[in-house]
């Protein structure tokens, strides 16, 4: 008989390693696009210059023209890929280090990583946002400064009425 079944996803083990070495894979691939969206960019704006230019090859067309032009397209490009392809996930191995590390320690993770924050929320990871992070920080050391204080007052109050 067959049997139509799905699998358990929270029950099911893999070993950290398969984990990481897919996003490390995956990271690679997201690049490797992006290297081929880069060329056809070069590629299709030297082709416009050449038409549009007095140069009689693509190699006459001047590099620093290729370069401004060119050049400023490709990193608007480069930032809003990586905005599109990456953002939300988990996108190099220290990010699956870093949660990995706090689920095995159970201890908090501190990032300004959208990513790191949602997969923290789905492995039951504890998540605090890098920018309120100091203002904790101060806090937590204001009070525990106060509490030694007041402690340490308390014995040397309760010493001398002896």
């Amino acid at each position: 008989w067959l049997v139509k079944k799905t699998p358990d996803r929270y029950e099911v083990k893999i070993p950290a390693r398969i984990f990481h070495e897919y996003v490390a894979f995956m990271r690679a691939r997201i690049n490797k696009g992006m290297g081929v969206a880069e060329d056809a960019i070069w590629s299709a704006a030297t082709e416009c210059l050449f038409l549009t230019s007095s140069a009689r090859t693509k190699k006459d067309i001047e590099d620093n023209i290729e370069r401004e032009v060119i050049g400023k397209t490709i990193g608007k490009f480069r930032n809003k890929y990586r905005s599109a392809l990456r953002y939300g996930i988990l996108d190099s191995a220290p990010d699956i280090d870093v949660l990995l590390l706090a689920k095995e320690i159970d201890a908090a993770v501190v990032a300004n990583d959208f990513g790191i924050q949602k997969w923290a929320e789905e492995l039951g990871v504890r998540f605090v946002p890098a920018k309120t992070f100091p203002l904790m920080l101060k806090e937590y050391l204001k009070q525990r400064s106060s509490i030694s204080h007041s402690t340490k007052s308390d014995f040397f109050d309760d010493f001398e009425e002896s």
